[in-house]
C-alpha cells in the first residue's frame, strides 16, 4: 500500500515538471512540447539530470549548471505540491480510470491557479480538456449527469450572474471555470466548492489589503480559491456536509 502512495507521489513529481512547462509557456501562446526546455537565461538545452522533479534543484543548488543563474522556487513548489495533491487523491480513489482522470483534474487547477496568479487569465485550452475528462469522469464515477447539469447550472448560473450585475468586477474566466467545475463536482459539491471559494478568497483578501500587500486598486484572482475550493469539495465535500448539518441537528 506505502509503495502505492509513493508511486502516485513520483508521478505527481514528473507530471509537476510538465506542468511548469505549460505554466510559463502556455500564456504565451508557445508550444509545450517543442522546443525541449531550457534555461530561461543562457538558453542552454537542458539535460537529464537538471530536469529530475524536485531533486534536480537541491542538487544543482536553486541554479542553472552552464551560467550559474537561480532557477525560482517555485519550480520545485509546482512538483512537490502536484506530488502531494495526486497522493491525496490516492487516499480516496482506488487505482483505475476515475483516479487516472482525478489527477488530470488536479494537474489542470495547479496550471490555471499559477497561470491566473501571474496572468490574471482562465486559459480556455485547459477548460476544454477539463470538460471532456468531466464527461467521462461522470460516466466511470456515478453516471448521473442530471447531477452534472444541476452542478453546471448553479456553478457556472451563480457565477454568471455575479459576472452582470458586477459589471466585470468578476472576470469572464471564472465564469466558464464554475461550469466545468459544476460538470466535475455536481449540485452538492458545488455548493460546497463556492462557499470555501468565497470564505477562502474573503479572508486572503482581507489579509492581504490589511497587510498593506494589496492595495483597493490591484486585483486579485479569484481563480486560485475556486481551484482549492474545488479540490477541497471533490475529496471531501460529503464529509464536510455531514458535519455542516450536524451543527443544526
Amino acid at each position: 500500500m506505502y509503495l502505492l502512495f509513493i508511486a502516485y507521489f513520483v508521478i505527481g513529481l514528473v507530471v509537476g515538471s510538465f506542468l511548469n512547462v505549460c505554466i510559463y509557456r502556455l500564456p504565451e501562446g508557445k508550444s509545450i512540447v517543442s522546443p525541449p526546455s531550457a534555461c530561461g537565461s543562457c538558453g542552454h538545452r537542458l539535460g537529464v539530470i537538471d530536469m529530475i522533479p524536485v531533486l534536480s534543484y537541491f542538487l544543482l543548488g536553486g541554479k542553472c549548471r552552464y551560467c550559474g543563474m537561480p532557477y525560482s522556487q517555485r519550480y520545485a513548489l509546482v512538483e512537490f505540491l502536484t506530488g502531494c495533491l495526486f497522493v491525496l487523491c490516492g487516499f480516496y480513489y482506488l487505482p483505475g480510470m476515475q483516479l487516472a482522470l482525478v489527477f488530470v483534474f488536479v494537474a489542470s487547477l495547479v496550471v490555471l491557479t499559477f497561470v491566473d496568479f501571474d496572468h490574471q487569465i482562465i486559459l480556455d485550452e485547459v477548460l476544454i480538456l477539463m470538460l471532456i475528462c468531466g464527461a467521462a469522469y461522470v460516466y466511470f464515477s456515478h453516471g448521473d449527469y442530471w447531477d452534472a447539469l444541476y452542478g453546471m447550472g448553479f456553478a457556472g448560473g451563480l457565477m454568471l450572474l455575479i459576472f452582470i450585475l458586477s459589471r466585470g468586477g468578476m472576470g469572464a474566466g471564472d465564469v466558464k471555470l464554475c461550469f466545468v467545475l459544476g460538470l466535475w463536482l455536481g449540485l452538492k459539491a458545488s455548493i460546497v466548492c463556492l462557499m470555501l471559494s468565497f470564505i477562502l478568497g474573503g479572508a486572503i483578501g482581507v489579509f492581504l489589503l490589511a497587510t498593506g500587500i494589496k492595495k483597493r486598486k490591484d486585483p486579485i484572482p479569484f481563480g486560485p480559491f475556486l481551484c482549492l475550493g474545488a479540490f477541497i469539495s471533490l475529496l471531501y465535500s460529503p464529509y464536510l456536509l455531514y458535519y455542516y448539518w450536524r451543527l443544526f441537528i
